[in-house]
């Protein structure tokens, strides 16, 4: 096994040391985030996992304690070659003992014996990522009775349940202990939806492959790649310039950067010189940040006109409107002939039409020639009201059934799997107005209902099976997004559908980086030309958990390439890196990088940071009035009141939380 070092036993007797954190899980966000918490943040962490096969993998030998060891046993390895390369080893000092600190426990159920024994009563943190929200609130409630002081971090895919759960966990902290400093009750709960966080990024490497847009309270941050400048150009670095691509981004046979390329991974937020010395490398860059638009329903696929237009053809549409002008120029015709009013005429022609009139005898032969052709154009309303009407009721016996993809669609996003994660997806494609047809094998899918009343095609089908992929019209689809949980499933489809068409953008959800190494570079290999992405939504979801556990609340996390760089807002006070320096001097390169200030007094902070009033320095290094600045300018010199909007990669984040501990005693 890879770099496997066995996790220290459990010892009935042993119990977990003061301010360890515990993680409750049943699949692979559960595994990220103990790695996230014991490598990247040096903390002590207890992991309980369900006996028996991994659920999502059950063809998989392993069970769910040899996944973890195995994951662990990997990033050891990969922590051994940074701690001999760089000197650190991810905040403990020593790797091998930091793998042993890793307890894992196994249990049906987070019981309140389990939970005691895993040392509940002494945890700064727990963190209940079940995949089944009933069993993560029953978990919550237990643990807020047996530690009311603890953290609690719950994943939750119902939004509003959600705000509910955290409002009343909230309460129930308070009530245990009267006089709390609001600041940590704030923190007490966090509810969290790794397909939220996750669901952004993945939509927008369907769109354009480049495109990165984090919504964060209610604050739209727009990052995009740029492609390398050409000899004599400079690159454009927006904002500010938050990553340089690896070096094998443009190298066909090359695998996208991971935090195991070395020096051809991707570098996060590099200095000016590191920029200018990078040549054939992209760049990631901060466009552009804006206020979220108010939400919206999404659109139907079914056009944009009035509501008839999805009830009735639009063959049944044209020969109503040709039947319409038909009678008006009968109207006309009877108004030039018999000079009577044109109410008059109107009436006549009406009756008419419908055979109720007297004969026109005696009348003048322009008459009876207008009553004849109203007469025969009265034959052709009873068919076309049949018609009417028996469209109309098909329409409303289907709208409950699925709409299969229209013909002549083209351009559009083909997206396989509609459980947690391709919902979230499908929701913001869209929010987007980007056309979907969605693949899903079970008809009783999470976002089936969803599908439907959104009017989105819908082809049911194992996409491994012939004809389903051409069923969703792959061959004039713009991209492919595979979100299935099963990785060779992703990968079967992907490889199927560039047989199909060498050049669609492909994005594949992947978990194992070394898998999705590999699978990235014979995909670049035999396609060259086109766009190839893989994500994984533990790896894109773990950093906001961990942040959390920790107190402090991710804005959003965009992937670069197979790395993640993060978004926080943080207190100035108690970060000596922070606190006295300026903005220039606070930069540290490969770490993190200030953003944006809130220099509002703490008493009247407004936690919204979108609602916060813009404040333009116009060049002034002193402090601003209340209000959120962007536009930063380099001399100004951050407060112990500021509040500030930070991009950190991950151990950026971590090491600026240990110097706030270790400078602030007791925390």
């Amino acid at each position: 096994m890879l770099g496997f070092v066995p996790p220290l036993p459990q010892q009935p007797g042993r119990p977990p040391s003061s301010g360890h954190m515990i993680v409750c899980g049943d699949d692979a966000l559960a595994r990220r985030l103990a790695v996230e918490l014991r490598f990247i943040y040096g903390e002590r962490v207890t992991l309980l996992l369900p006996p028996g096969r991994d659920a999502n993998n059950p063809e998989t030998p392993l069970t769910q304690r040899g996944r973890a060891a195995a994951l662990f046993g990997r990033m050891s390895a990969a922590m051994n070659r940074a701690g001999n390369g760089s000197g650190t080893t991810g905040g403990s000092g020593d790797t091998n003992a930091g793998v042993e600190a890793v307890r894992i426990m196994e249990a049906p159920e987070p019981s309140d014996d389990v939970l005691e024994e895993a040392g509940i009563d002494r945890a700064a943190a727990l963190a209940l990522v079940y995949d089944d929200d009933e069993r993560n609130i029953r978990a919550a409630l237990t643990a807020r009775r047996l530690n009311p002081r603890l953290r609690l971090v719950i994943r939750l895919y119902n939004r509003k349940l959600g705000q509910h759960l955290e409002e009343l966990l909230d309460q129930a902290a308070a009530v245990a202990m009267p006089g709390i400093d609001p600041a940590l009750l704030d923190a007490s709960t966090t509810v969290l939806s790794d397909a939220d966080t996750a669901a952004p990024a993945l939509a927008a490497t369907a769109l354009t492959g480049s495109s990165k847009i984090i919504q964060a309270e209610g604050l739209l941050l727009r990052a995009a790649e740029r492609p390398p400048p050409r000899p004599g150009e400079h690159a454009d670095p927006g904002l500010c310039t938050l990553a340089l691509l690896s070096s094998t981004a443009n190298d066909p046979a090359g695998a996208e950067g991971s935090d195991s390329s070395g020096d051809e991974a991707p570098q996060l937020l590099p200095d000016e010189r590191a920029v200018a010395d990078a040549t054939g490398r992209g760049t990631v860059v901060l466009e552009a940040i804006s206020r979220a638009d108010p939400a919206r329903p999404a659109t139907r696929m079914g056009g944009r006109g009035a509501p008839l237009a999805q009830i009735f053809s639009r063959r049944l549409r044209w020969s109503a409107l040709g039947f319409a002008l038909a009678a008006v120029a009968l109207v006309i015709a009877s108004l030039l002939t018999t000079k009577d009013s044109a109410l008059h005429s109107a009436y006549l022609t009406v009756l008419d039409l419908l055979g109720m009139n007297d004969p026109a005898e005696g009348a003048s032969p322009a008459r009876q020639i207008i009553q004849i052709l109203s007469g025969i154009a009265g034959l052709l309303l009873l068919p076309l009201l049949i018609a009417a009407v028996l469209e109309a009721f098909g329409t409303l016996r289907t709208a409950s059934s699925l709409r299969r993809p229209p013909r002549g669609l083209g351009g559009h996003v083909v997206l396989l799997g509609l459980g947690k994660i391709g919902t979230r997806v499908l929701v913001r494609l869209r929010e987007l107005d980007i056309p979907v047809v969605v693949v899903e094998e079970d008809p009783e899918a999470r976002g089936i209902p969803l599908a439907r009343s959104m009017h989105v095609p819908t082809v049911i089908g194992d996409v491994t099976q012939e004809g389903v992929l051409e069923a969703a019209k792959i061959r004039r689809a713009h991209a492919l997004l595979a979100l299935t949980s099963i990785d060779t499933t992703n990968l079967e489809a992907a490889l199927y559908a560039r047989s199909v068409k060498p050049d669609l953008r492909v994005a594949l959800r992947l978990y194992d980086d070394e898998f999705a190494t590999a699978v990235y570079r014979t995909l670049r290999t035999a396609h060259p030309q086109a766009l190839t992405r893989s994500r994984s939504v533990s790896h894109l979801a773990a950093p906001a958990f961990a942040g959390a556990m920790m107190g402090r609340q991710i804005l959003g996390a965009v992937p670069v390439e197979r790395k993640v760089m993060l978004f926080a807002a943080l207190e100035v006070a108690g970060h000596p890196q922070l606190e006295g320096h300026t903005v220039e001097q606070a930069f540290r390169a490969g770490a993190w990088r200030v953003l944006a200030i809130d220099a509002t007094p703490p008493a009247d902070r407004n936690p919204d940071l979108a609602a916060l009033p813009p404040f333009d320095p116009e060049g002034d290094a002193t402090p601003p009035p209340s209000g959120l600045v962007w536009d930063l300018h380099p001399g100004y010199v951050l407060r112990a009141q500021d509040r500030v909007v930070i991009a950190a990669t991950r151990r950026g984040l971590a090491e600026l939380l240990r110097r706030q501990r270790s400078a602030v005693p007791g925390r």
